[in-house]
């Protein structure tokens, strides 16, 4: 790999007699892994199913390293949203946020979702969180990743984080601020990365991550907790950032957290102004485990004011404008979720109850999406498909893995069925992964054209 100059010589001088070690690294295949997604399947039951072969990750109970020759992305069990792949080193952020079902969460800068999908998996679909892009493709990316996975406390939003802190002071217990970096730490696995390297651009995040950390640190509650990361070396965003954001607000200190075989600590030695307890973060190195580079900073915020006055979304209040939508849940679902409505033109979301209003944000999915009102009928999206399991629904049509049938449907054809007319839950070897409406013995096909498969396996 042909790394910048700068960039050889500045490790060199920090790393001394790891840095063989080190560039060593560079000449050895990536780690990989994927991450099993517990809202939708256990991790044992996962195991009995995988195709793949499987080596457990020892920082993450519910991720794995996968072989090389393995094609996770490319398996119908990847559509219905059992498993996210994710960087090895990258899933320890998210056992460091250990967020707690009930909680309120934001993800500050979360796409494409690998961090946002697994704290919402530890929250098992209860409390609320927010999770936020400022890029709008990215941000696009991130809506449908938390759709795939089948989450439904979600909201996701386009903003920037001084109009997010405007409308969250003091308001959520855990941050993630996984921060935009120079991305040193992901050279060996995405090579523009490397290309787009430069000195510069290290001192120009550095100013940007402190920045974001000002405005995450408005919408934390007093005792709650932020998670700060990066998957960079460099001194001056990692240690040199949290010395200077701690500098900056007394109200936080670093907390002392497990730390797992090989990972490393901060290096107090390469910053010349240091916080207190630097040593307490974390450092992953490509030399030292299986996964890129990423850092880690767990922070407390010790103290600060509670605010009270909270201006809570508008939900439907006329039951009328919902008739269709209540009579497809009686003709289709065991159960009618219980909860409140948000109508985005004709499109029908549930939202968590903890959510403030909506006005005047960007926001490109408003919590669990149901689907579309149209003239005298609804339509379920595929959010809603995803997120059901097959003893919520009454009519389900179930597809084995390696059939010729399940093929057909991810290109978008329709199947020969028999059955009540109606909605049906389509399924892969038990789990969701979109609708189909049987009428006169065709299985009509409602799987989202910009998802269909082309080919076969």
């Amino acid at each position: 790999m042909d790394l910048p100059k700068d960039f050889i010589v500045k490790m060199k001088g920090l790393l001394k007699d790891e840095y063989e070690a080190f560039i060593k690294s560079y000449e050895e295949n990536k780690s990989q892994g994927l991450r099993v997604n517990t809202l939708k399947v256990s991790i044992d039951e996962f195991l009995e199913k995988s195709p793949f072969k499987l080596e457990k990750i020892p920082w993450v109970k519910e991720g794995f390293f996968y072989k090389d020759e393995e094609r996770p992305g490319k398996h119908p069990y990847h559509e219905a949203g059992l498993y996210y792949i994710q960087e090895p080193s990258a899933m320890a952020v998210g056992e460091m946020m250990d967020p707690q079902p009930g909680e309120k969460v934001l993800d500050l800068c979360a796409a494409p979702g690998g961090k946002t999908t697994h704290i919402a998996a530890r929250m098992k679909q209860q409390g609320f969180l927010l999770t936020n892009e400022i890029h709008p493709a990215r941000a696009k990316i991130l809506s449908q990743n938390v759709e795939r996975m089948g989450i439904k406390n979600a909201v996701v939003t386009n903003e920037t984080p001084d109009r997010l802190a405007q409308r969250f002071p003091s308001y959520f217990d855990r941050i993630l601020v996984d921060a935009p970096c120079s991305g040193e730490g992901m050279f060996r696995k995405d090579p523009q990365a490397c290309a787009e390297w430069s000195l510069e651009n290290v001192a120009m995040c550095a100013i940007r991550q402190i920045d974001i950390l000002k405005h995450a640190a408005t919408m934390l509650r007093p005792g709650g907790r932020l998670v700060y990361s990066t998957c960079t070396f460099s001194p001056e965003e990692n240690e040199g950032v949290i010395s200077q954001f701690l500098k900056l607000d007394s109200r936080f200190e670093i907390e002392d957290v497990q730390v797992y075989e090989g990972f490393g600590k901060g290096r107090a030695e390469w910053i010349s102004e240091r916080a207190a307890n630097i040593d307490r973060t974390i450092r992953i190195w490509p030399h030292q485990v299986k996964g890129e580079g990423h850092y880690i900073a767990v922070l407390r915020k010790t103290e600060g004011e509670e605010t009270t006055k909270r201006k809570y979304a508008e939900t439907v209040k006329d039951q009328k404008l919902l008739k269709d939508y209540f009579q497809f849940a009686k003709e289709t679902l065991q159960e009618i979720p219980k909860g409140e409505y948000v109508l985005f033109g004709d499109q029908l979301y549930m939202i968590p109850k903890e959510m403030l209003s909506l006005k005047n944000l960007k926001v490109l999915r408003a919590g669990w999406h149901l689907g579309t009102i149209k003239k005298n009928r609804f339509e379920p999206s595929h959010a809603l498909a995803l997120s059901l399991k097959g003893a919520e629904v009454k009519n389900k049509w179930n597809l084995e893995k390696d059939s010729l049938e399940l093929m057909a449907y991810l290109r978008g054809e329709s199947l020969t069925a028999e059955g009540p007319k109606g909605w049906y839950l389509v399924e892969v070897d038990g789990y969701s992964i979109g609708w189909g409406k049987l009428v006169n013995g065709v299985l009509k096909n409602h799987y989202p054209k910009g998802l269909r498969w082309t080919g076969n396996l």
